[in-house]
């Protein structure tokens, strides 16, 4: 079995509390390390040359060379020292480390006083960035090669950052300078991701063997890899790497890891999605229909939903809407695709295992776990679980619980967490999967599918009559519970959409990421402007969950954490409920600290007071939540918050700030201050009872309405901030705005994200094609189609076509957007050009949020290298992981590979409507 297919089957590696209550199992390559599925062998060595360790904070090198310190295109000195604080004498130089059978490389640093640097500087001390060296020996046929296409790579690295391969130095000197190819790593080690195909730098020999070398950054988080202190206080990197050869032949393989399914109840799906995992081995594929077998069209229909186009090498998700017409009584689904390239058609046969399930009427023996499917916004199949309440409904449907995951639980290969939920009388649990065991820690995509699951579940149960009974209302309200990373994914929902939450139980969750671990340790903070440091911090502020817990204080909470908790601090909540108290001294909010617990513990939720309060809330039987006569909307982005108490911030004065709307409701008026607001709505209905006929006085100005004004049902005032005074205008006259104010946002797509190249011939930029949508499939299962400048022209002269774009590099259709001048970035005699500075100085990246071609509520994201180093820049910058800190434009220079954000040359977020923002921008 070759790597590739081993990698399929990995199971995820789960955050260091999980060992103890799950076996995970780790991908295994045991000996020999010489590995082929052709005739083409490969060898990795087991020697490694360590350089290290270096200070560096979360998600820095990001900025920084993956090499840093070293310039991985010149030679190496192994006798060379460099500088770190982390030594005594203040610097470092190499050392040897030898991997394991199973190719597990373990480095350590036990020379460093690592308890004397966490005295004082406590977890960030202990993060730290390693250069790893080590040599890959490509062994051709011995019966000489036949085909005239170069074998490539086939590599599984886990828990490493980046990785790059590269010629030997005689190689160098032969071929001249070669721009190294830094591929992504799957650090969070995820299961169900596609090994990285990687072309050769230079095309190995077909007579002798031929060794390259590969560098690996290897970066130590307390997120991965936990308090060294239980295991003798010295932080331990360890990084799993193993290799594999291919051949390309021109063909289309199955995926079965990517498959979507859902299960079937009495014999009828418990969806509508279906999702088929394919991947081409090499050539431009489209899969073009599906033909369901002659047994499994008595019971179903199946429609591709829409032609999937596969870039050699890629993978990707195959979207088919299934319609039932009858209870299926079969063990397993067998359909065909039909698939075709430029000079080839050909079929592949699909079988799907059926799993049944018994209808969950019995409160003894109900199914846990039931695994439901969906279209996201109609194209992206993607697949949930669920646990059906103990009874169905006594009149109005109650609110579902919406429970998320902590990072790194994979809720389809364990049953931990459905398990860790005790079953409701009348109210679902819904478990999203986050996209993946990581996700986007629930924030951006994350939190779209989230809601999306809600949503599915309502749809599912409406189509069958035998389902109605235990149904749950349209835009329904939910109760979120969620476990440390899930329980600050619980905090951050609640405080975006603080109006369709009705209670909040976040259990061990942090507060955010900069506190989790803090950020001094940083290397960009020596060199950075401060004031340009905090343009990019501004991308982090969506996501700052202290900031908006003002918006919760009439939501009843229960904040659970244990108080010997080693993984995220007991502080975090206790802090986070402070907070929330400081708003609103009789904020409905209880910690319930559990002396002695650790991080997961099982009682965390199977306790009196949890149960007590889930029964309350869901059943309402508790004291309905009253609204504050005084309370605080806090927005960062409105396209991507909620209403509180019928209050929506619809547009800011100055984006990338922080937007506050304080509502007074007393019994002569209904006070407003604004602060950072241009526009804001209110829902007339959601005022209480004894305001009603008040006037308004927003910010000082008075405004009445009539009493036909105040009886009109569903009536939303909505006022906009002109030449000094507030005016009223219909709600359809504000326009919505898009999510701005970071890159990121290009994450949060209603469809598969496309990826604009100038050509689909070998390059540069086809290649950086090809490991971005490989990235977005590991770290989000988020499909993409690669095109080129003319199928883009063609696509998006329709404005009906959804989706997030990413153009890479300057071709034509990138040339021609930009041309439409929606942005101060523009054209002068082809080349990128700010505000009439010119960005032309070699190795240069530039991240430009803009506007979509033709669909206004979607996003395009310009990235642009001035040459091959540039764009290799630009790629490692793709805000892939939260806490990347990329505004809506970023323009990074060379100097960035030892300097990391110090190398910025100009930053900033958009104004409304695209427009120049003085207040928020640096160049």
């Amino acid at each position: 079995m070759g790597l590739r297919r081993l990698s399929y089957l990995t199971t995820v590696g789960l955050l260091p509390v999980l060992n103890a209550i799950a076996n995970v199992q780790q991908t295994a390559i045991q000996e020999p390390l010489v590995m082929a599925t052709t005739d083409w062998k490969v060898s990795l060595s087991r020697d490694w040359d360590v350089l290290g360790p270096f200070p560096i904070h979360a998600r820095e090198q990001h900025f920084l060379s993956p090499s840093f310190p070293l310039d991985v295109s010149e030679a190496i000195d192994l006798n060379a020292t460099y500088p770190s604080a982390y030594a005594d004498g203040g610097f470092v130089g190499w050392s040897k480390a030898k991997s394991q059978e199973d190719g597990t490389l373990v480095v350590s640093f036990p020379d460093i006083r690592w308890e004397a640097l966490r005295a004082t500087e406590g977890w960030a001390a202990l993060q730290h960035h390693t250069v790893l060296r080590s040599t890959i020996t490509v062994h051709p046929p011995n019966a000489g090669v036949s085909s005239d296409k170069p074998p490539r790579l086939l590599v599984n690295l886990e828990q490493g950052s980046f990785f790059t391969v590269v010629p030997a130095i005689s190689q160098k000197a032969q071929d001249g300078a070669i721009v190294p190819e830094w591929h992504a790593g799957n650090i969070y080690a995820m299961g169900r991701s596609p090994s990285n195909v990687v072309s050769f730098p230079v095309a190995p020999s077909t007579t002798e063997p031929t060794t390259y070398t590969i560098f690996v950054s290897g970066d130590y988080e307390i997120r991965l890899f936990g308090d060294p202190r239980h295991n003798g206080g010295v932080p331990k990197l360890s990084v799993s790497l193993a290799v594999d050869i291919e051949v390309p032949t021109h063909s289309v393989s199955r995926v079965p890891s990517h498959d979507v399914s859902c299960d079937f109840v009495d014999g009828w799906a418990f969806g509508e999605a279906l999702g088929i995992g394919l991947s081409s081995v090499d050539g431009w594929w489209t899969v073009q229909n599906v033909t369901p077998s002659t047994t499994l069209s008595q019971y179903l229909e199946l429609e591709l939903v829409r032609e999937t186009r596969l870039a050699p090498g890629q993978t990707r998700i195959v979207p088919i809407r299934l319609t039932q017409t009858r209870p299926i009584d079969i063990e397993q689904l067998e359909f065909t695709l039909d698939i075709a390239s430029d000079s080839a058609t050909s079929s592949v046969d699909v079988v799907l295992p059926v799993q049944n399930r018994v209808q969950w009427n019995a409160v003894d023996g109900a199914p846990l776990g039931i695994k439901a499917s969906y279209l996201a916004f109609g194209a992206m199949p993607a697949a949930f679980l669920v646990t059906p309440p103990e009874y169905p409904n006594l009149g109005s449907p109650k609110p579902p619980i919406l429970a998320l995951h902590g990072a790194g639980v994979d809720i389809f290969e364990f049953d931990f967490w459905v398990q860790a939920l005790p079953r409701q009388r009348h109210s679902w649990i819904v478990l999203p999967a986050g996209r993946t065991a990581w996700g986007m820690d629930w924030h951006g995509p994350s939190a779209q599918e989230a809601w999306g699951t809600v949503d599915a579940l309502h749809h599912i149960l409406a189509r069958r009559e035998q389902w109605h009974a235990w149904g749950i209302a349209p835009n329904t309200k939910v109760l979120l519970m969620g476990h440390s990373n899930g329980g600050q994914g619980a905090w951050y929902l609640a405080g975006r959409y603080p109006d369709r939450v009705i209670g909040v139980v976040p259990a061990a969750g942090y507060i955010k990421s900069q506190a989790y671990v803090p950020w001094v340790q940083s290397r960009s903070a020596h060199y950075v402007d401060p004031a340009v440091r905090a343009i990019l911090h501004s991308s982090l502020t969506p996501d700052d969950n202290d900031l908006f817990l003002s918006n919760l204080v009439d939501t009843p909470v229960l904040a659970v954490h244990g108080g010997e908790d080693d993984n995220v601090p007991v502080w975090h909540t206790r802090e986070a409920v402070s907070v929330l108290k400081t708003w609103n001294p009789q904020s409905n909010a209880t910690l319930r600290e559990d002396p002695g617990e650790l991080h997961w513990y099982p009682t965390v939720f199977s306790n009196d007071q949890v149960q007590s309060f889930l029964l309350s809330t869901l059943e309402g039987t508790s004291e309905l939540a009253q609204t504050s006569r005084s309370f605080t909307l806090t927005v960062a982005v409105p396209s991507d918050s909620g209403s509180l108490h019928g209050w929506s911030i619809l547009r800011l004065g100055i984006p990338g700030r922080l937007g506050r709307l304080t509502v007074e409701a007393n019994e002569d008026a209904i006070r407003v201050r604004t602060r950072n607001v241009q526009a804001f709505s209110i829902r007339i209905g959601s005022l209480p009872e004894n305001v009603r006929n008040v006037p308004f006085i927003f910010d000082g100005q008075q405004l009445s309405l009539d009493e036909e004004t105040w009886n009109l049902d569903g009536f939303t005032l909505s006022l906009s901030y002109e030449d000094g005074q507030w005016t009223p205008h219909s709600p359809s006259s504000i326009k919505a705005l898009p999510p701005m104010g970071r890159a990121a946002n290009i994450l949060s797509s209603e469809g598969p994200i496309t990826i604009v190249i100038p050509s689909k011939q070998t390059s540069r930029e086809l290649s950086a094609a090809l490991r971005l949508a490989h990235n977005l499939n590991v770290y989000h299962k988020m499909d993409a189609e690669i095109v080129d400048d003319q199928e883009a022209e063609n696509k998006f002269n329709d404005p009906s076509q959804t989706g997030n774009v990413i153009l890479l590099g300057l071709g034509d259709f990138a040339k021609a957007t930009l041309r439409q001048r929606w942005t101060a970035f523009n054209l002068v005699d082809d080349v990128l050009s700010l505000r009439g500075r010119l960005i032309n100085e070699s190795s240069t990246a530039a991240l430009i949020l803009h506007p979509h071609p033709s669909h206004e509520d979607s996003l395009l994201l310009l990235m642009h290298g001035t040459d091959g180093a540039g764009l290799e820049r630009a790629l490692r910058l793709f805000p892939i992981r939260t806490g990347i800190t990329i505004p809506d434009w970023v323009i990074v220079t060379q100097q960035a590979d030892e300097r990391g954000t110090a190398g910025v040359e100009g930053a900033g977020v958009w104004g409304n409507d695209w427009s120049w923002n003085e207040a928020m921008s640096a160049f």
